[in-house]
């Protein structure tokens, strides 16, 4: 009899086309299907809380899995961890109900973006932080963000997916921008992201802190509802991470 699982998985994106499979492309899914086949003898697919960009990272991704030969928790991750490469880690490993499932049950997930605003980057944070050597004004990008809480339409802050979605709006809880020395952390919460969103309001809030944009033009967009141009970069993937996903 099969049983469910859920996983809680951290991982290094940088050598990897994002989480979702991609025929011509490594991707964090991919490996780890070829472990768990290995281990359950037959395949089995890791279907996953969010699909992340190509180079974003994740502390706390969470993917669920049916296998058909189970094994204890604690062993499944041990076992994965001694085949995944040293990028992915499974941190944590439980058993999950039959109808649990690691995106339709999500009630929320948690984005952290990590930006250096300092004259030079140290090159052992290269890989997780991005980088703007102007200075920042960290008081109008915490009243630009929070201009982003509540529900709202962000077609203006996300990208074409490729695919067709139902809608373009989205429900923040909370969105802050915290300073320290020269390290800069954006974390925020909410229901749900269309794709690029956050990095796309990232990339906005940091326009806004370099004195390009005021922060009420936020909720000029938002409200309304206007198409997105130019005004709106995507902050690069390498300082995002799926920091947690709620359920």
């Amino acid at each position: 009899m099969s049983r469910r699982y859920k996983l809680v998985i951290a991982y290094d994106g940088t050598a990897y086309s994002g989480y979702q499979y991609q025929e011509n492309a490594v991707s964090i899914q991919q490996t780890l299907e070829e472990v768990l086949a290995y281990l359950n003898r037959s395949p089995v697919r890791a279907f996953g809380s969010s699909r992340t960009d190509a180079g974003v990272h994740a502390k706390g991704f969470v993917a669920h899995v049916d296998l058909s030969k189970p094994i204890p928790p604690a062993n499944l991750v041990r076992a994965m961890n001694s085949r995944l490469p040293n990028d992915i880690r499974v941190m944590r490993a439980s058993y999950a109900a039959p109808d649990f499932d690691a995106r339709k049950s999500a009630k929320g997930k948690e984005y952290r973006y990590f930006l250096y605003n300092g004259a030079i980057l140290p090159p052992h944070l290269a890989p997780y932080w991005a980088f703007q050597h102007r200075p920042l004004d960290v008081a109008a990008m915490r009243d630009a963000a929070s201009r982003f809480v509540g529900e709202h339409d962000f077609v203006a802050f996300a990208a074409n997916p490729r695919r067709d979605i139902s809608t373009t709006v989205r429900n923040i809880f909370s969105f802050t921008v915290k300073k320290s020395g020269p390290r800069i952390v954006f974390a925020v919460r909410g229901d749900g992201f269309l794709y690029k969103q956050v990095r796309s309001m990232v990339g906005f809030l940091v326009r806004v802190g370099l004195g390009e944009e005021r922060p009420d033009v936020v909720t000029e967009l938002l409200d309304t509802r206007a198409a997105r141009t130019a005004r709106v970069p995507t902050a690069i993937p390498r300082g995002l991470f799926l920091w947690k996903v709620f359920y």
